[in-house]
């Protein structure tokens, strides 16, 4: 992507990758990795607020508030921080394809 990653990865470098799309763009992150670390690891963004278009990265970080809830291509609704990477999975972060997974 063309954000800095809000993450640098300084740990477990030498953990097994696992591919993940991000706005139809292959990614890489590492077993281990919840949702939100792959992400915030290849972007400066979580998503971009459905109300303002703001971008997020995520609020209490912890699994109690709904800050961090992303869309996966197939239009179901993730929380990032506390959902494991899976290798293949396909996430739309951007509001005008996150409308168009929303209406299809």
């Amino acid at each position: 992507m063309s954000m800095h990653a809000q993450f640098r990865r300084r740990y477990r470098l030498d953990e097994t990758p696992v591919h993940f799309t991000l706005n139809g763009v292959l990614e890489t992150g590492r077993r281990g990795d919840t949702v939100l670390t792959a992400i915030l690891s290849v972007s400066g963004r979580l998503r971009q607020s459905e109300f303002t278009g703001e971008d997020r990265a995520g609020f209490c970080l912890i699994g109690a508030c709904q800050d961090c809830y992303v869309m996966m291509a197939d239009g179901r609704r993730v929380r990032a921080c506390s959902t494991a990477l899976e290798p293949g999975m396909a996430f739309t972060t951007d509001l005008g394809a996150m409308a168009e997974v929303a209406h299809e």
